[in-house]
């Protein structure tokens, strides 16, 4: 594995853990040049064979990492941890496990994601909506904001949710 901070090709294995209920194993290593530490998930290989259905019909394969870059721009520079994110991706892909053999639509996954992101902040989640609604005019993308800012504020049990990472 190649060390994200260094570029060097040798490193050692110091922890490794089942992760993400079992389908994925989380791996601490350390690089042996710079001896810095990073984190490594290893998951099988087919992972989701659906393709999504786009709003204009057209079909394309699923893409994990289309889906954390939509997560990570609607998140940049909010208080979100990167393992909140993969959070969200995680409890996407189980429901489209769930629902759906084959295709599953776009909308059903832009929905999860929206749902995941109105409970956790609300900033992400207007930003995510602007782009995935597609709002016509400022005035809807004005009354969605007013509706969430009128939505219950977060509570006690979620505030853990915007602490700092270690």
């Amino acid at each position: 594995m190649q060390c994200p901070y260094c570029g060097h090709n040798d490193d050692k294995v110091v922890d490794s853990r089942s992760s993400e209920g079992g389908r994925s194993v989380r791996r601490r290593r350390e690089c042996r040049s710079c001896s810095r530490r990073f984190t490594t998930y290893e998951r099988p290989e087919e992972g989701i064979r659906q393709a999504v259905i786009k709003k204009d019909g057209s079909r394309e394969p699923y893409n994990r990492q289309k889906l954390i870059d939509g997560l990570e721009k609607a998140c940049y520079k909010r208080r979100i941890r990167q393992e909140q994110i993969r959070q969200i991706v995680e409890r996407t892909e189980d429901a489209i496990f769930r629902g759906f053999d084959r295709d599953v639509p776009s909308t059903f996954i832009g929905d999860c994601v929206a749902g995941e992101l109105q409970k956790l902040d609300k900033i992400a989640y207007i930003r995510f909506a602007s782009v995935y609604q597609n709002y016509a005019n400022v005035e809807d993308l004005i009354h969605e904001a007013t509706d969430v800012q009128r939505s219950p504020v977060v509570g006690p049990d979620q505030r853990d949710l915007f602490e700092e990472p270690d």
